[in-house]
């Protein structure tokens, strides 16, 4: 199927237009929410983001239509694995530790508490592990050689141009990708990124406070296994966009985030619907996001409320956009 035609797994778009564009999308996001297209509820995601989907021009969202399933390397060499990679550009939060040095697989310390936990993930679930923070090593002939890329807390401007059309070639042969917590917070002068991240970036943050994740969604293998709701401690990020064309898995409960919502930059938070996962096909590829992961306890062996279901959450995902668990479902 022609690309064009299957923009926003939408096939009629050249005829709807911009107006009917985002009449689609508010009914679209309204299913996915389990909300009827034009219902409201209190401070509704639906009502107040409609103006604000953005058309990346590539084929996303929850249909696997959008997917290719190309026979690449990664496909066909009887090998789960998984690139991890972590280079910040200006913060850079406790749980990476120290910047790693270049190349493939540097050395790492007790501190690079993130990087470790997932290398540990991969050993007890069955897919290898790889790290790096050198952006030289976004190849397109190296990253095809994974199942899938895992962005981890990235911050800012990480990629050059040579690693973007890497990233963007990968996506497309149908790899796949999970961003975890701050790499929201990643190129944001990439609009193509910011689609793969599901039409969104962060934008601020409340207070780093305990609260309740609420399931969305018990059917995805990232959730399945997880309770209905479980106690955990984040940031909390408050998203702009808000994401659009994707299935959301679950949300935190901002009832219960007692230290209020609102973040530096001002933003109030988004109400009955913050959510805090998800996922969607996207040119080609498998994209799974959380904005979890802020608590270093999390990543490590110091005591979390929740930091093993954060753990399922997180292998499960990872698993999936692999392609060794369904996907988005």
């Amino acid at each position: 199927m022609h690309t064009e035609s299957r923009i926003m797994s939408h096939p009629n778009r050249k005829r709807i237009g911009l107006a009917g564009l985002a009449l689609a999308a508010v009914a679209a996001l309204a299913v996915s929410l389990g909300v009827p297209a034009g219902a409201s509820s209190n401070n509704s995601a639906v009502a107040r983001y409609n103006d604000k989907i953005a058309d990346y021009g590539v084929c996303r969202g929850t249909d696997p239509s959008c997917y290719n399933e190309w026979q690449t390397v990664f496909r066909n060499d009887g090998q789960w694995r998984v690139l991890v990679f972590t280079a910040t550009g200006v913060s850079r939060h406790a749980h990476l530790g120290p910047l790693l040095g270049p190349g493939m697989n540097p050395q790492l310390t007790a501190a690079n508490a993130a990087q470790n936990a997932v290398i540990q993930w991969g050993q007890e679930f069955g897919f290898s592990v790889d790290w790096t923070e050198d952006v030289t090593q976004l190849t397109p002939a190296r990253l095809r050689t994974y199942d899938s890329v895992v962005f981890l807390s990235n911050s800012r401007t990480i990629l050059d141009d040579a690693a973007q059309t890497a990233l963007m070639q990968y996506v497309r042969s149908g790899g796949g990708f999970v961003g975890i917590h701050n790499t929201l917070g990643a190129m944001y002068h990439w609009p193509w990124f910011q689609g793969l991240l599901g039409g969104t970036h962060f934008y601020d943050h409340g207070p780093h406070q305990d609260g309740k994740v609420r399931v969305l969604n018990n059917t995805d293998v990232s959730t399945r296994n997880l309770p209905r709701s479980f106690d955990f401690k984040d940031e909390w990020y408050n998203l702009e966009p808000f994401p659009s064309y994707v299935r959301f898995l679950a949300a935190v409960e901002e009832k219960t985030m007692l230290r209020g919502t609102q973040g530096s930059g001002g933003h109030p938070g988004h109400g009955d619907l913050h959510p805090v996962t998800w996922c969607q096909y996207y040119d080609g590829g498998r994209s799974w996001v959380t904005s979890l992961g802020h608590d270093n306890a999390a990543w490590n062996d110091t005591p979390l409320v929740g930091d093993t279901f954060f753990k399922e959450h997180v292998v499960n995902g990872i698993l999936s956009t692999m392609g060794a668990k369904p996907f988005c479902r």
